[in-house]
């Protein structure tokens, strides 16, 4: 054998690699899209394999002798090829013919067994075996072997094969729950079977031939027919046919069970289909073959030889292999093809073997004169039939003259055939067959036998009817003369005619092939209808149909009685079909006698409607007059006077007839119905009053439900119904008993145990509740409506039936399925009502009764409540699944699935409705009393004494296969019952309690999902086609169950979903460990289905299979998987798996973007759900640090060079390709591709056509969308749509309400415009669908980037290459957003990524250069160019500009972004080193310009650029509106003014009155700025627009022309009546409210942030005032003065904390500020006492200031920097460094301010005001040691003024602290310059500093560990810088201080005694206003001078200064000013100074 194993070499296994793909076993009567040749159809059948597994290919294999898993591939590339048409499948499907050839030459043959390969075997269990793929030998276990000895003998099989059967077996266990490795490998080897058979089925089916065609390529179809040519010469005939005897189903099974290959149930029905499925595709084969080319002639002579030898089953039937068979010898001898004249009928002539090969007639015409009789005679005579017909059409070409001698014995063939029961055997044999009516072209032969017998052989047919007059005459004379019938008589017509009417009554394809027996006699309006005659003229139909039509005809001409009742069944066939209905009816319409006939008397046509109502109304006559008396005894029994027994079948057969002509024409049953003299509804409905057997009157109510399909019937029929009370509704006074059909129920059918007469009322009533109810049903004689009849089919029908007897048990299934019908329409169509809880009242005969409720109501309370009703329907649920489980037939199984089915569906719609019904009952305070269903469902079943009513539910979907509608209506009750959380952790219980219920539910469930046979449709295809319909309902479950898992996940733990998707519920979900289905013994789960789902097809370029074939199907699956990644307690073992087993994201993401033309929804929510798992896994693998999987996935994202390892095996990506010409062309350059994130962008399309405006001539527009509104409702997605079908009952309705003629007149119209109004609703709802998926899809992608940029470690992407990405982006984003229809929505998404993108990108320029270093070069900013970053400035202004006026806090965003860009351009912070006054003027004023300086003028060009707009738009975003926009336009608006030099946008906010505008709001702004400083403030949004707007109002300020502005605009006025400054927080009370996060600050930090913003305005207006000082000055000393209590109590503050520092510091810089030279001027018109007021004030501040140095610079300041240290442990370095400053800047504040006072007071030194009291010692030695220098009477003065030796104490700390400072500075410079040398411990120590948490520096990265310390080091010199210059400073206000008080002590003081005490005293300082009108105000000594300075204390001061200012203190100085003051070019006074005091010290007294 060519695939014999040892022909391979070495013997050798190969391994199974571990994932597994999925491959199906499924049984579907595949639709082939088979095109008949000559009438066009599109049906056929290829059965494929039973459908209960879906399988994976890849295990191991056994070199060569693969017995399934190649043969699976084989049959899905055939498959793929020839069913589905796959494209580029040609190559492939050739590839694996070629392999394959073996096998199909050996059909299931099996390699060998070999003692050889049995030992070697033997041998592996110790010695081990060599396996392909791994190195050395592997030990296989024993019990494999053994298990694979008992395979292969029970197989007759190769022992290797036996081995890998078992190792594949080993595989696909985890498909085939509770089966064992031996089970599933019987199952694998008889579906490897099956698999060849159908491709051979499958590849002979696509040949080129006679019978049809499959619209394939030719080349597909020459290689298919050359192929099979090549089987079929090398015998494949006698091969199948060999093996269809050989295979027996018996035999098999007897083998199987020996060797226990035999599982449960489930198991044994899947192998015996498999084999049976086996058997059929082979004689499938050869009935293929043969409907397309005819067999050689000993093929053919084998296929008799087969055929003589077939028997019959038990009915008389044939088995459907062997009708395969039968059809195919019918096929072979099929010359009827010649008559339709095709385009290859020449080429198909010369084929056809009785035509070219006379051998051949001769040998078959042998063959079949044979006399020996067959096995079965019935088929011989078909056969002969079909030859004798065959001959007979030779008989008539030219090309048949030389056959005479054959064609010559047609009609003694024939003769043979009727001989032979011909028809009879048909009927029965053939007929009888339940898979004939399944084959479309075993119809379409059978069809063509009996009319080509018909046409082609009158004389025969007219031979048969003589035959069958004289046999009536015969009957008719023994009848009369009591004789027995001769024995003699021939039925042969009888049975033709029987055999014509059961044929034509079926027809499943649609094909109407009864048309050819009428031939039209007049033209009719039927288009269709010429099909038939293949496009001939009207007037000439072919002849065939002529004589066809004939013979219909002739046969009812004076038909004897005895065929009266076979003509009248020919006539229901033939009438099967909406167009042979109306021409069967017009032929019993002309059959009627003429008018003329009337007249005369004579009687017309037996068969003719005349005749039939005519017996009717007769027959309605004789028996009404016999009406017994209901009382009467004898009613029991009725006598059947006047009907005989052939009588009743006649009528019978007639009401039959009439049922079929009235089902399918319309115009027949209007016709008939309102024809005066027959009345049939009335006389049918007084003989059901009669007393006629109860079959009779079933057939009667079946054609009375037959005209109850038309409503206009329908409300009379009611009424009739009613009136003649055939269910007795009425009880009359005094009667006994009931009347009518309950009666007959109970009494006549229960003891006959048969109850034909209860399903036909049942289907009577089932028709009439469609089309509608008449509310007034029986009024005036009982309470009106349907409940009697309810109220029977419920009692006395439906809650009887399972007790009661049948003597045809499937009839106990048909009674229940007829009344569930009846309820599931009634509860279908019933929507609850608020009126149907309210109780009304009808009048009867005078009195007031309650009315009945709508029959859905009461159907509702009965299955709300625990009735008896809801019992039984759940006891039929558990029956049925009982029933189901056993997988056997039994009687009246369709109809037991059915009644289940009703059941579900009532459940269904119970849940579904009860919401509204219990709400509504709720609001009417009724006193029902109902439980919700989901809560009874929970309820124990009597029958098994467990609550497992759900579980019985859930069971259904494990028959997914056999009932996929009960598997639905399942899935979709399962779904409304989890959607309640109380019950999921109940279910759960439920589903897990028993181990055996808890497999078979988790099966049911994985099977429905991994059903292949699913196909997502649309809802309009309505194309009937059973498949399709099918497909589309396993689609549906799908959805259904894939909602329930996302739903469920939604509820808490445990729930449903966890436990169907495999999480462990017992224990901690986080804790489970997700394994590969039959890995550690893990089942196969929802999860695995889900993900086997997904992953089909994502090997190829097209990307996952899922997505395109079923798109909403895989957007529901990513949902999932996206659900179970974001939850915390599933994401960690989810995410794990999919990584490390699956590969997921990756192969996914690699396919994106998803291009559906037909669904973009699908598609963008598809990428949705996928890019937000993705940003998850980014987030995951980031935090967890797994590099690789976050680099991957970055790379896959955000790469622009092609890849080429993504292309998967043997397919070449289009980028492979054309690099690949590129490489061969020698290009260097590589062609970028399109990022994949901005591919994913493309996708989605930002523009969206809106629907247009409703036009309306009939509805009043308003309250239509009034209407619509009413009917919207927020669906699962979330999103806003209208109920179309809740619309479409409100408007037609309405329409309905309208009155009179004209409304009458004008429905059509009202009808066309409710139809427009719908469709515009339904486009709008798709509108939303579509608007709500892209934001969704936006939405994610936006989360995907910003993960990508936020959570990804920086250095995984290059900072080059982020900003390109990031500018890539940015223009995108905008090029969308700014395209003209891009939808408004869509807006706000994109400002928010653009926000995010560009801060990401001013971050990456900036941390680029963090120094500003690397600036020089041309393009601009390093790696990004500064056109892209203009382009990008332009869009962004564009998309501020584009938003209009509304969308505000849209433009917060872009604010944002505006803001994060102008950043870019601003310099970063430079190190001061000092070194700066090396360089002259000149040089710096001719220095290039650096790259931010350029950057920034650009930017400031581009924004000038949009004038005025851009400017309206900031500033009244600044001044209204939402407070986030606010603020940031007021920063976009500090931002510009601080880059615009030329003023234009300072000129347009003053010019505008936006300024003004801003101001005056500052005291609106004062309410609620004073209501933050309660202890628990309200919300800080005030405070954050009050710091944004004072931060405006500063940068206006820091402009002379700003300032001055501001001052015009009243700012200082309106801050002065702020009260807010005055409210001061309790400092304890402050500490107690801290808020412990720390987010919100205490009242004290909210007050200084109120506080401090102001007095930096007050200092910078200050400073920049220059020509209008004193303007400013003279307001802000108001100020001063005006909150005068609250400036004492902070300067007296005692607290020196931090804070108060930072006030103090700005507090004595505006005190001294105001103090300057032209300062205020009061004018003399100030009276004397506010002038008194006003000085008092300035003396205060000058007091406390001097005692605040004396507290900084002497007794606090130690105390105050150690204290800073301790703080500065716990909390970071910078809070210490910025106390120095404070303190410093505080000191250097106060002596600027002594100064200045002592310049003011005077020029020279002898006039000028002393502040400091003259002692020379320091503040230390205040203490002690004085007492003998002072009186011994403390002086007060002396205690209040500090001393000189406090100036001096400051001079001397200042020195030393520079000297500090200075080496501080130094080193920290050395440090910054030799940065990459620094030990790792001092850059930890640095970044300590800028990092909060102990191990926050151990988790940076090295990269960014060294840009934080260059910050850092930044931040240290340039503080260093501040304290130098501060320390500079000080010490030379200091000298001059310390001079000017020594001058004026030492030479102009005159020492007074104690004595001259009488003296008025005067202050120790002056006021520092040196105005002549104050002169006054002077003390009398004039000069202002300090009274009471003794000689004593002079000497005192002149020595301490002298000890103090010694020779090593003045070298200080001198080098401190050779150190600083050269370096900063400015030339200080320090020398002069020094040597001035230096002189005073040493000159001795005058």
């Amino acid at each position: 054998m060519a695939f014999h194993p040892l022909a391979m070499g070495p013997l050798q296994i190969q391994s199974a690699p571990a994932k597994s793909e999925k491959w199906t076993l499924k049984k579907k009567r595949k639709k082939n899209n088979l095109s008949h040749r000559h009438q066009p159809t599109d049906q056929g059948q290829c059965r494929a394999h039973p459908s209960y597994f879906v399988m994976a290919v890849q295990t191991a294999v056994i070199s060569g002798a693969s017995l399934w898993r190649q043969l699976k591939e084989l049959w899905e590339t055939v498959e793929g090829a020839v069913l589905r048409r796959q494209p580029d499948s040609f190559d492939l499907l050739d590839l694996q013919l070629k392999k394959h050839k073996p096998h199909f030459l050996s059909l299931f043959k099996n390699p060998p067994k070999c003692a050889e390969q049995r030992e070697k075997l033997r041998k592996a269990i110790t010695e081990g075996i060599a396996i392909q793929g791994q190195q050395g030998s592997r030990l296989l276990p024993e019990h494999l072997l053994s298990e694979a000895f008992i395979v292969s003998d029970l197989f007759n099989l190769g022992e290797l094969a036996a081995v890998e059967l078992l190792l594949a077996a080993q595989q696909q266990q985890s498909h085939f729950p509770g089966l064992t490795r031996g089970l599933v490998a019987v199952l694998l080897y008889w579906d490897g079977k099956l698999c060849v058979a159908n491709s051979l089925r499958t590849l002979i089916q696509s040949r080129r031939g006679k019978t049809f065609t499959l619209d394939l390529s030719e080349e597909l179809v020459s290689l298919t027919t050359h192929f099979t040519d090549e089987l079929m010469s090398q015998g494949l005939t006698r091969r199948i046919l060999t093996l269809i005897n050989e295979i027996n189903l018996t035999r098999e099974f007897e083998r199987l069970q020996k060797e226990r290959g035999l599982g449960n149930e489930k198991h044994r029905k899947e192998v015996s289909d498999l084999i049976k499925e086996c058997r059929q595709a082979l004689a499938d084969s050869l009935f293929v073959w043969t409907c397309q080319s005819p067999l050689t002639i000993d093929d053919t002579l084998a296929l008799i030889g087969y055929l003589e030898t077939v028997s019959a089953q038990a009915d008389g039937s044939l088995d459907s292999v062997n009708l395969a068979l039968a059809m195919a010898l019918m096929y072979c001898l099929d010359v009827s093809f010649i008559e339709q004249g095709t385009e290859d009928r020449e080429d198909l002539l010369q084929a056809l073997p009785l035509l070219s090969e006379r051998q051949y007639v001769s040998a078959l015409h042998s063959r079949l004169m044979d006399s020996r009789p067959w096995k079965l005679p019935g088929l011989q005579a078909v056969c002969r039939l079909t030859w004798a017909l065959s001959l007979r059409v030779l008989s008539q070409l030219p090309q048949g003259a030389v056959l005479v001698e054959f064609t010559e014995a047609d009609e003694a063939l024939a003769d043979q055939a009727v001989l032979g029961d011909v028809f009879l055997f048909i009927k029965e044999g053939m007929l009888g067959c339940e898979s004939f009516f399944l084959e479309e072209f075993y119809i379409r032969r059978l069809h063509s036998l009996i009319t080509d017998f018909l046409a082609l052989m009158p004389m025969k047919v007219k031979h048969l009817r003589n035959r069958a007059d004289e046999d009536a005459r015969l009957m008719h004379m023994s009848l009369q003369m009591d004789n027995e019938p001769p024995s003699s008589l021939r039925k042969d017509l009888d049975h033709l005619m029987m055999l014509i009417g059961e044929f034509y009554n079926k027809d499943p394809f649609g094909m109407e092939l009864g048309l050819e027996f009428w031939c039209p006699t007049e033209p009719l309006q039927h288009n269709s209808l010429q099909g038939s005659y293949l496009g001939m003229a009207l007037q000439r139909p072919p002849h065939k149909q002529v004589v066809l039509s004939k013979f219909v005809r002739q046969m009812g001409d004076l038909l004897p009685s005895t065929l009266y009742i076979s003509y009248l069944r020919m006539l229901k066939g033939l009438a099967n079909g909406p167009e042979c209905a109306h021409y069967c009816f017009s032929l019993l319409k002309t059959n009627g006698p003429s008018h003329a006939d009337n007249i005369q008397g004579v009687a017309g046509c037996p068969v003719s409607w005349e005749h039939f109502f005519h017996s009717l109304m007769l027959y309605h006559e004789n028996l009404r007059r016999d009406l017994p008396n209901p009382d009467a005894v004898h009613y029991r029994h009725p006598p059947l006077r006047g009907i005989t027994q052939r009588e009743l079948e006649g009528l019978a057969s007639f009401l039959q007839l009439l049922t079929t002509i009235i089902a399918w024409s319309e115009n027949a049953r209007l016709a008939l119905c309102e024809h005066p003299q027959w009345t049939p509804v009335v006389v049918m409905l007084g003989l059901l009053q009669c007393s006629v057997p109860p079959v009779l009157k079933a057939e009667l109510l079946r054609c009375l439900a037959a005209f109850g399909k038309s409503p206009e019937i329908a409300a009379s029929l009611w009424q009739s119904l009613e009136y003649t009370q055939i269910l007795q509704t009425v009880r009359a006074q005094g009667q006994r008993q009931a009347a009518g059909i309950e009666v007959e129920l109970n009494e006549i059918e229960s003891s006959c145990e048969e109850y034909p007469l209860t399903r036909g009322f049942c289907h009577l009533i089932s028709t009439l509740v469609e089309s509608s109810i008449p509310l007034n049903l029986g009024a005036g004689l009982r309470v009106p409506g349907f409940q009697p009849y309810l109220n029977f089919l419920r009692d006395t029908v439906f809650l009887a039936f399972p007790t009661r007897a049948y003597r045809r048990p499937e009839e106990k299934w048909e009674v229940a399925d007829t009344a569930l019908e009846v309820f599931h329409k009634l509860l279908r169509d019933y929507e609850p009502q608020p009126s149907d809880f309210v109780q009304e009242m009808v009048e009867l005969q005078g009195e007031q009764v309650p009315a009945h409720k709508p029959p859905g109501h009461s159907i509702m309370f009965h299955l709300l409540n625990d009735s008896p009703m809801l019992a039984l329907c759940l006891s039929l649920l558990e029956e049925g699944v009982r029933q189901l489980d056993t997988y056997a037939p039994f009687p009246g199984k369709k109809h037991l699935e059915s009644a289940v089915l009703h059941c579900l569906c009532l459940l269904d719609l119970t849940l579904q409705k009860e919401v509204v019904f219990m709400d509504l009952l709720r609001e009417s305070q009724a006193s029902l009393l109902v439980s919700p269903l989901e809560q009874l469902l929970q309820g124990v079943s009597p029958q098994t004494r467990k609550a497992d009513h759900i579980v019985n539910v859930a069971r259904y979907l494990y028959h997914n296969d056999s009932n996929p509608e009960a598997a639905f209506h399942s899935a979709k009750i399962l779904r409304r019952i989890a959607n309640y959380p109380n019950i999921q952790e109940r279910l759960v219980g439920d589903f897990t309690y028993d181990q055996v219920v808890s497999e078979k539910l988790m099966a049911g469930f994985v099977e429905c999902l991994d059903n292949d046979e699913a196909e997502e449709g649309t809802e309009t295809e309505n194309d009937g086609d059973a498949l399709k319909k099918v497909a589309q309902i396993r689609h549906e479950t799908q959805v259904h169950i894939l909602n329930l898992l996302i739903n469920s996940l939604k509820m808490k733990t445990p729930n449903l979903a966890l436990y169907l998707l495999g999480y462990d519920v017992k224990k901690r979900v986080s804790s489970t460990n997700l394994q590969d289905p039959g890995v550690l013994g893990c089942p196969r789960s929802c999860l695995h289905a889900i993900l086997s789902l997904l992953q089909r097809g994502t090997e190829k370029i097209s990307g996952p299979a899922l997505t395109q074939k079923a798109p909403h199907l895989a957007e529901l699956c990513y949902q999932v998987i996206y659900q179970l990644c974001a939850c915390s307690e599933t994401s960690g073992p989810t995410m794990r798996y999919l990584r490390t087993s699956q590969d997921f994201l990756f192969s996914h993401l690699q396919r994106l973007p998803f291009i559906l033309p037909g669904d973009q929804i699908a598609a963008l929510s598809q990428m949705s759900w996928l890019m937000k798992t993705a940003a998850i896994e980014l987030r995951v693998t980031s935090l967890n640090r797994q590099r690789s999987h976050t680099q991957r996935l970055v790379n896959l994202l955000l790469d622009d060079q092609p890849h080429s390892q993504h292309a998967a095996e043997g397919e070449t990506t289009i980028e492979e390709e054309t690099r690949s010409v590129s490489g061969f062309l020698d290009f260097d350059c590589v062609s970028k591709v399109r990022r994949k994130l901005l591919s994913v962008l493309d996708a989605i399309d930002f523009s969206q056509d809106m629907p247009e405006l409703l036009q309306l001539d009939f509805f009043e527009r308003t309250q239509i969308e009034q209407v619509i509104s009413n009917c919207e409702h927020v669906n699962e997605q979330g999103h806003t749509v209208c109920n179309v079908k809740l619309l479409h009952r409100v408007l037609v309705a309405e329409v309905n309400a309208l009155q009179g003629i004209a409304a009458i007149g004008r429905r059509p119209l009202l009808m066309e415009e409710v139809n427009s109004i719908l469709q515009q609703v339904v486009e709008r709802n798709r509108v939303r669908r579509s608007v709500s998926a892209k934001r969704h899809a936006l939405q994610s992608w936006r989360s995907l980037v910003e993960t990508l940029l936020t959570a990804c470690p920086a250095d995984l992407i290059a900072v080059e290459e982020r900003q390109l990405i990031i500018r890539d982006l940015l223009l995108d984003l905008h090029d969308k957003i700014l395209s003209e229809d891009a939808a408004g929505e869509l807006m706000p998404i994109v400002a928010g990524a653009v926000f995010t993108l560009t801060a990401h990108l001013s971050q990456s320029v900036l941390s680029e250069h963090p120094q500003g270093a690397g600036l020089k070069s041309s393009s601009g900013f390093a790696s990004i160019a500064n056109a892209a970053l203009h382009l990008i400035l332009r869009k962004l202004l564009d998309f501020i500009l584009s938003t209009g006026g509304g969308y505000q806090r849209l433009r917060a965003h872009l604010y944002g972004s505006l803001l994060y860009y102008l950043q870019i351009a601003q310099k970063p912070e430079e190190p001061d080193t000092l070194q700066s006054a090396g360089k002259a003027m000149w040089e710096r004023l001719t220095a290039p310009e650096d790259g931010f300086s350029k950057l920034q003028r650009e930017n400031l060009t581009i924004i000038e650029s949009y004038g005025t707009a851009l400017m309206e738009v900031v500033c009244r975003d600044a001044c209204d509106g939402h407070e986030i926009s606010r603020m940031l336009a007021l920063a976009v608006l500090d931002r510009i003014l601080s880059i615009d030099r030329q003023n234009q946008w300072l000129v347009y906010v003053c010019n505008s009155g936006y300024l003004r505008t801003l101001v005056e709001s500052l005291r609106q702004d004062d309410m609620a700025l004073q209501a933050l400083l309660t202890p628990q403030p309200p919300l800080l949004k005030p405070l954050y627009i009050y710091e944004s707007k004072m931060a405006l109002l500063t940068r206006v300020a820091k402009t002379n022309e700003g300032a001055v502005e501001l001052l015009r605009c009243g700012l200082v006025a309106q801050l002065i009546e702020c009260q807010v400054f005055d409210m001061i927080p309790d400092s304890e009370a402050h500490r107690m409210m801290r808020d412990p996060s720390g987010f919100i600050p205490g009242p004290m930090d909210r007050y200084r942030q109120i506080l401090l913003p102001t007095l930096r305005l007050f200092q910078v207006i200050l400073t920049s005032t220059t020509m209008n000082h004193q303007q400013g000055a003279a307001q802000i000393l108001q100020w001063l003065i005006v909150h005068g209590d609250t400036i004492q109590s902070l300067l007296r503050c005692p607290e020196l904390s931090l804070g108060a520092l930072q006030e103090l510091s700005l507090l004595t810089g505006i005190i001294s500020k105001t103090a300057l030279p032209g300062g205020p001027e009061m004018t003399g018109e100030v009276n004397g006492g506010t002038l008194m007021e006003f000085q008092g004030h300035i003396n205060r501040f000058q007091r406390l200031c001097l005692l605040l140095l004396s507290r900084l610079a002497g007794s606090e300041r130690e105390r105050l920097l150690k204290q800073a240290e301790v703080t500065a442990a716990g909390d970071s370095a910078e809070r210490k460094e910025e106390m120095e400053v404070a303190m410093q800047q505080v000191c250097a504040n106060i002596m600027e301010y002594c100064q200045i006072l002592l310049l003011q007071s005077s020029a020279q030194a002898q006039f000028t005001i002393c502040l400091f009291s003259p002692f020379g010692s320091e503040p230390a030695g205040r203490d002690g040691g004085r007492a003998d220098l002072t009186s011994s009477q403390p002086n007060v003065a002396y205690s209040r003024a500090p001393s000189l030796g406090l100036v001096l104490f400051m001079l001397k700390n200042s020195a030393a602290d520079f000297f500090h400072f200075h080496q501080s500075h130094r080193q920290s410079l050395g440090k910054l310059q030799s940065l990459h040398q620094l030990p790792p411990e001092e850059l930890k120590e640095l970044c300590q500093g800028l990092v909060s948490g102990s191990g926050g520096v151990e988790k940076i990265s090295s990269v960014q560990r060294s840009l934080l310390a260059n910050k850092r080091l930044v931040q240290l010199i340039n503080n260093r810088a501040k304290l130098l210059a501060l320390c500079s400073y000080i010490i030379e206000t200091c000298l001059f201080v310390l001079w000017r008080h020594l001058e004026y002590y030492l030479l102009h003081c005159t020492p007074t005694d104690p004595k001259d005490s009488l003296l008025p005293r005067t202050t120790w300082y002056q006021s520092r206003l040196g105005n002549d009108s104050f002169s006054s105000l002077q003390t009398s000594s004039g000069r202002g001078a300090i009274s009471r300075v003794s000689q004593r204390d002079l000497d005192l001061l002149k020595s301490d200064m002298a000890a103090g200012f010694g020779e090593a203190l003045q070298r200080k100085l001198l080098e401190i000013e050779g150190l600083y003051s050269q370096v900063r070019s400015r030339y200080t006074f320090i020398q002069a100074l020094v040597r001035r005091i230096r002189g005073l010290l040493r000159q001795p007294k005058s």
